[in-house]
């Protein structure tokens, strides 16, 4: 691994772990053992390491969102296989990260929700289109509207007064909430495979 490896990802899960404001220049030096100095040969600023840092987990992201829809067995498993990947991520995740995003590096928080709402609203219609031609989600649904509304509560995760608090994991949130919209979505064909895999996913978790 490249010093310049190294350097997005300690600090990519200092940033996680404990928000964007907080880390400083320095402590990333010290963790990784290398003077700022040497920071500074790759980063001019802070700012230019937040957006190369972001632009990697966009990109990786655009990448397990393909894959997903490539190995999936339906859309109801597509769903499954990207809250797991999502909850890999929301276990290392201080709430106040997109907070600091927003109000610190306004540019970056730009180009990430860009890609929220282009890249992940496609990858969300696309997958109700699936659902609904597999016979796992019901013909009526407005697709537009629904897929917006998935998205937003996706969004609200990091904005949720209990999970900014601590007092409620970001995965826990997201699992009520993906559950609560897949069963206003599913037909009866579709909840009986969503039974099917939380029964799966209980049994890897015990």
């Amino acid at each position: 691994m490249s010093i310049k490896e190294r350097i997005q990802q300690k600090a990519g899960e200092l940033f996680f772990r404990y928000g964007i404001r907080s880390v400083t220049m320095d402590e990333i030096a010290s963790q990784l053992g290398i003077s700022k100095k040497t920071i500074y040969q790759f980063y001019s600023d802070k700012d230019s390491l937040v957006k190369d840092i972001f632009t990697g987990i966009t990109d990786e992201n655009k990448k397990k969102c393909i894959r997903f829809k490539d190995v999936s067995e339906n859309a109801i498993h597509e769903q499954f296989l990207a809250a797991d990947s999502a909850q890999e991520i929301f276990n290392n995740l201080n709430a106040s990260v997109l907070y600091d995003l927003n109000r610190f590096h306004p540019n970056v928080f730009a180009d990430f929700e860009k890609f929220k709402k282009q890249f992940l609203f496609n990858c969300i219609k696309e997958n109700l289109q699936r659902g609904i031609k597999e016979g796992l989600f019901r013909k009526d649904i407005d697709v537009n509207i629904i897929t917006w509304l998935r998205l937003e509560m996706i969004s609200g995760i990091f904005h949720n007064e209990e999970v900014i608090s601590g007092k409620t994991k970001p995965n826990y949130f997201d699992d009520v909430m993906k559950e609560f919209f897949l069963h206003g979505i599913c037909t009866e064909k579709g909840l009986t495979l969503l039974s099917k895999y939380k029964h799966q996913r209980q049994k890897k978790s015990t």
